[in-house]
């Protein structure tokens, strides 16, 4: 059979995706890049927002549009808080929640009966990472969230928390480092609450992988500014766990992080960040900030304003706050005007884009070694221009010649110019 996997929304919903891609190829089917051209179209939906809710169901319609002979299979977010909706839209034979993705590739085998070659199963299989495109793999170590943020609709639809086992993730770790891997990173809903329910920590998954598996890149996804275990910020000590967070701060006020339910202050997030960057030079900080958050005032936006000027941040995420139902958000008073909302984006786009070339300019001269990509561009004289990622997430480019290979290789390089949207590089 030929399977086509698709996802809106999170890493987690990557990571998620190229579970059921290996699984899926063990069992003796194939994945396929060409949605037209397969037999199963597997959907990782998204609910985070009332508009990928909306993308969810277009994505849906419009596989089974183009493709109306595939068996089509809904997972994620927007299929687990909105199951009835999904098994009625045209095309969709089965509706997976989230509870029991671990299983969908078992379920979707039985319930389609689609019956499988065991004998091709064993035959050497094109990476279900590549026949997608990707170059890192990102694996999902923990599932579900004890928090209760107004503003989130994700805890809801994913559960209880939930961790794998260490073993399982340093097993599957090294299955992808001998595919030719060489840059995981780890994913989760609540990525610090991990071990929670096995009695260890964060700290204790990532020295595990440091020491039991050979894996050159190791990277965080988002992480909660809270909960850190004690000994979390001597990891980036070793070199290979990469020195780059993402901590979703969400708002610099703290009034508004109240109203939000968040467990981390101003000036607990800017001590984190502090004893990044003493530990590690060039550190990179990235994060999350919702703007016109319900009841949010112009003295609690500029405090917020302010706040991220002060600490600066590589990139930002900027999100304009959009009523969830089903959150407590949604009913809170004082829901800001859109034209508000709309002209704090634009100022903090705008210092977000400041802060970002300040932080590529602050790298100039420094050399990296850089893990490139399977991406280029053409260029005159029989070049082409190559991109890959620093060990601190900057987007590097480089030149080479067109009979020139550098995808997936760790080259060291020097970055010489800062462009709009990525930094120039030359290789040593």
């Amino acid at each position: 059979m030929q399977i086509h996997l698709k996802t809106l929304g999170c890493r987690l919903n990557e990571a998620e995706l190229e579970t059921w891609a290996q699984a899926f190829q063990k069992q003796g089917h194939q994945i396929t890049r060409q949605a037209e051209n397969a037999n199963v179209v597997v959907i990782n939906s998204c609910a985070v927002t009332q508009d990928a809710a909306r993308k969810s169901r277009q994505m849906i319609r419009r596989i089974h549009r183009d493709n109306p002979q595939a068996k089509l299979v809904v997972s994620g977010c927007y299929a687990t808080l909105n199951q009835e909706e999904a098994e009625s839209l045209l095309g969709v034979d089965l509706v997976i929640s989230n509870k029991d993705k671990d299983q969908l590739v078992e379920t979707t085998l039985s319930q389609l009966n689609m019956s499988t070659m065991p004998a091709m199963s064993t035959e050497p299989a094109e990476i279900s990472l590549f026949t997608r495109g990707r170059q890192r793999a990102f694996v999902k170590v923990q599932d579900g969230c004890r928090y209760r943020c107004t503003f989130c609709i994700v805890t809801v639809a994913r559960g209880e928390e939930s961790s794998r086992p260490v073993q399982a993730v340093i097993d599957e770790i090294n299955e992808l480092h001998n595919q030719g891997i060489n840059e995981v990173i780890l994913t989760g809903v609540h990525l610090g609450g991990y071990g929670s329910d096995l009695d260890n920590t964060l700290s204790d998954l990532i020295k595990a992988i440091l020491a039991h598996t050979d894996i050159p890149r190791l990277r965080l996804g988002s992480l909660e500014p809270w909960e850190l275990p004690a000994d979390f910020f001597e990891l980036f000590d070793n070199p290979r766990l990469m020195p780059h967070l993402h901590l979703p701060l969400q708002s610099g006020s703290d009034t508004v992080l109240r109203r939000m339910a968040r467990r981390c202050k101003t000036e607990e997030f800017a001590a984190i960040v502090s004893q990044l960057r003493q530990q590690i030079p060039h550190f990179n900080i990235t994060t999350d900030i919702i703007v016109g958050f319900p009841g949010e005032t112009e003295q609690e936006w500029q405090d917020s304003y302010d706040f991220i000027k002060q600490t600066g941040f590589g990139h930002i995420h900027i999100f304009t706050y959009s009523r969830r139902e089903g959150t407590k958000a949604a009913g809170l008073p004082d829901q800001i005007p859109e034209a508000t909302k709309k002209q704090r984006s634009q100022q903090l786009h705008e210092l977000a884009n400041e802060m970002k070339q300040q932080f590529n300019q602050a790298n100039i001269g420094q050399t990296f070694p850089v893990l490139w990509e399977g991406y280029s561009e053409p260029l005159p004289n029989n070049q082409h221009r190559v991109f890959g990622y620093t060990p601190n997430y900057l987007r590097v480019a480089g030149i080479i010649a067109d009979t020139e290979v550098v995808e997936n290789k760790t080259l060291m390089t020097k970055l010489t110019v800062n462009d709009e949207s990525f930094v120039l590089g030359e290789f040593l």
